[in-house]
């Protein structure tokens, strides 16, 4: 009976190796040895075609290449000619190391567009983009995998998730049974995101040096609008860093003897006219003052410097001096504050961006729509709240005063080419770059310090914070349920492609594009360049210079036009650092070393001991019923109110530039109306409830699974 059993067992083993032998799968070493699984076992057909309807947000920015991009045939740094419809190399070499075949379906469009365009015809596709808050959606209505239930599959992506908790937070679509319905994109992480922008050479020319400023440009400052933030009379303390940023140091702003500066000088306005050059020289004997002569005649480091200390009335100051003492290259007053294409909606709220650092107001930068957590532990909606509508009332008053420029075609490139804008709030390497393309010997444009202001983390102070910090984005990609229903090879090779883009090769492939735009030693291994106390390769000569030449030095559309990394999943800083123009890298690590010595905090991704600073997760999971609900309140949606894409209104904007007279929302009258329009007629008040009933959720499960 025994040998019976065990003769057809062997014949069972003979006949599965066989069949094993006619019908050949691959598996995948996604280079995870650390994980405690020494076999990975997502296997499937050698040549899969995985059907992507996956891209970034244009025709140019897919995994193939466009006509506009290819034209007659485009030849890159790795020696090789690509045309229209052929594969991007990182593609080509994803290729190439999964073994399966890519079927590019890409419509060009940005993510919530793209999802819209094969929501009703997903069984066309085998992954497609989305924003996050639609994905986790059609998981809840059975319409993407739930990523989640492969995840014992899946030992890279499994690992990321276990080592940053606010990203598993993040991408849990249901937590009764724990599902992600899409993979996270991060464009960088765990860093400081957007940052001020200035045009440093004019700063130093108004504020240092010996005796009275001069100037042959002096018009009259207009009249004044904009009121004191800070105090009028007193001290206040600051925890900044010392001149060469190796420590931190205390510094005072001492009122008692100048005054506030805004004020001195609206009163100075009140009594009669202000030329520039009497306001700039009023700005420097209040900054000695102040600052009891710290800073000496380099007044320019009170916002350039390590120690730099500003706020925002001192920001006011001294754009109220750049604009009347300065012109364009066409004899133009200069703009002061400008965002990076005026005429584009998903620029333009860089604008209430900046004014929540400037103010000390949370959720204008949020990872989702406006919420974030506070000191209570519970959501809060910063659209809500009377302290936004405060500091967009103050931006207001900037825009009277023209101090803002918020019409027209401009764009950061034409600003600086033409001298014709001082400050922006937007992302250092792609604008810094500029100093090689649009300024001239001598000019300087670069990040300085994040402002002082008063903040409420439980106890109110006058201290640097910024919410911009990276986490996952709004956007994602993931796996079509109807595209893959029946066929187990096309589910396993898009894990499989999700997890390896998770892998320590898989990131560097999905930063930097394929090793032949790395630089190699002759034993083939990478050059490498220590960022953030990691190795990290140094990309190839060759790379760079076909990098200046086919993107003026920008990093990201390089990437995304030509190599077709950085797409989605993890796009590391590291590539871009080393593209990062000289002047670009001076003021990061002014604001890097201010951060690494806690001069300036910023939300964490965990569950921080303080809530405040908990980073908020990209998306929720609500229920279906809760998404139904939240779906009808249509003013608050992506595409709403306070929509913050291209071509679509904000009334937070609207608001900066008209007040309280909104040209699209007649229902503003003033700060309560407003309020009171968002709270109870646009039904705010219920959607924080289900946003917050969801965190509580999502808190009670993770603890859950962590115990």
């Amino acid at each position: 009976m025994k040998t019976s059993k065990l003769l057809a067992l062997l014949l069972a083993l003979v006949v599965a190796f066989s069949l094993v032998a006619c019908d050949p799968k691959t598996p995948v070493d996604t280079g995870s040895s650390s994980t405690g699984n020494e076999e990975f076992d997502l296997v499937y057909a050698e040549g899969t075609t995985l059907r992507m309807a996956t891209g970034y947000n244009s025709a140019k920015t897919g995994i193939a290449f466009d006509a506009d991009t290819a034209g007659e045939g485009i030849t890159l740094a790795n020696g090789k000619t690509y045309h229209t419809g052929d594969l991007k190399p990182t593609w080509e070499t994803l290729e190439g190391l999964l073994k399966v075949n890519f079927e590019d379906k890409y419509q060009g469009n940005n993510a919530s567009k793209e999802w819209a365009a094969w929501e009703n015809r997903l069984e066309e596709v085998d992954m497609v983009s989305g924003t996050a808050s639609a994905l986790n959606e059609a998981g809840q209505q059975n319409k993407v995998v739930n990523i989640g239930a492969y995840l014992d599959h899946m030992p890279n992506f499994r690992k990321y998730l276990e080592e940053n908790p606010i990203v598993r937070l993040s991408v849990t679509g249901n937590i009764q049974n724990g599902a992600i319905y899409f993979s996270p994109y991060f464009d960088g992480v765990n860093d400081i995101e957007r940052m001020p922008l200035m045009r440093v050479d004019i700063l130093q020319e108004l504020l240092d040096g010996e005796g009275e400023y001069t100037s042959d440009v002096n018009r009259n400052l207009q009249a004044a609008v904009y009121t004191p933030y800070m105090p009028t009379e007193g001290t206040v303390a600051v925890e900044s860093l010392n001149a060469d940023g190796t420590a931190t140091q205390p510094l005072t702003k001492d009122y008692s003897e100048y005054g506030n500066i805004v004020a001195k000088m609206n009163e100075a306005l009140k009594a009669g006219t202000v030329t520039g050059v009497q306001a700039v020289n009023m700005l420097r004997d209040y900054i000695d003052a102040t600052y009891n002569g710290y800073y000496g005649t380099t007044r320019s480091n009170l916002f350039a410097g390590y120690d730099a200390c500003w706020d925002v009335d001192e920001l006011v100051a001294l754009l109220r001096c750049v604009v009347a003492v300065k012109n364009n290259v066409d004899g133009d007053p200069i703009s002061g504050l400008y965002s990076r294409e005026t005429a584009n909606n998903q620029r333009q709220v860089d604008l209430f961006r900046f004014a929540g650092t400037l103010f000390g107001v949370r959720g204008l930068e949020s990872r989702q729509d406006y919420l974030y957590v506070g000191t209570d532990g519970s959501l809060h909606d910063a659209r809500q709240e009377v302290a936004t509508y405060e500091a967009i009332e103050k931006m207001n008053a900037l825009y009277q005063e023209g101090l803002i420029i918020m019409t027209g075609s401009g764009k950061s490139d034409t600003y600086l080419e033409k001298d014709a804008g001082f400050m922006s709030y937007d992302y250092n390497q792609t604008q810094t770059v500029m100093n090689a393309t649009k300024l001239q010997e001598g000019e300087k444009y670069m990040a300085i310090m994040v402002p002082v202001a008063k903040w409420n983390d439980g106890t109110e102070k006058y201290m640097r914070f910024t919410e911009s910090w990276r986490s996952v984005k709004t956007d994602g990609w993931a796996i079509s349920k109807a595209g893959v229903e029946g066929n187990t090879d096309k589910l396993h090779a898009a894990l499989a492609l999700i997890d390896y883009a998770y892998s320590e090769a898989g990131q560097i492939l999905m930063s930097y594009g394929p090793d032949e735009f790395i630089k190699t030693k002759a034993d083939g291994s990478y050059e490498t360049f220590n960022f953030n106390g990691k190795q990290m390769p140094v990309i190839a000569d060759a790379t760079y210079e076909e990098l200046w030449a086919k993107a003026s030095g920008n990093y990201t559309n390089y990437a995304r036009y030509y190599l077709g990394s950085t797409l989605s999943f993890v796009k590391s800083q590291a590539f871009e650092y080393q593209c990062t123009h000289e002047v670009g890298k001076e003021g990061a690590a002014k604001i890097s070393a201010a951060i690494g010595l806690g001069t300036i905090k910023h939300p964490e991704l965990a569950l921080a001991s303080n809530p405040w600073y908990t980073s908020v997760p990209t998306v929720l999971p609500t229920t279906a019923v809760e998404n139904t609900e939240v779906n009808g309140m249509t003013e608050l949606l992506s595409s709403g109110k306070f929509s913050q894409s291209k071509g679509q209104y904000n009334v937070l904007l609207d608001m900066i530039e008209n007040g309280y007279a909104c040209t699209e929302t007649p229902q503003f009258t003033s700060r309560d109306t407003a309020i009171n329009t968002v709270v109870n007629t646009w039904n705010a008040k219920r959607y924080l409830e289900i946003k917050d009933g969801a965190w509580v959720r999502l808190q009670a499960y993770y603890k859950s699974i962590n115990k």
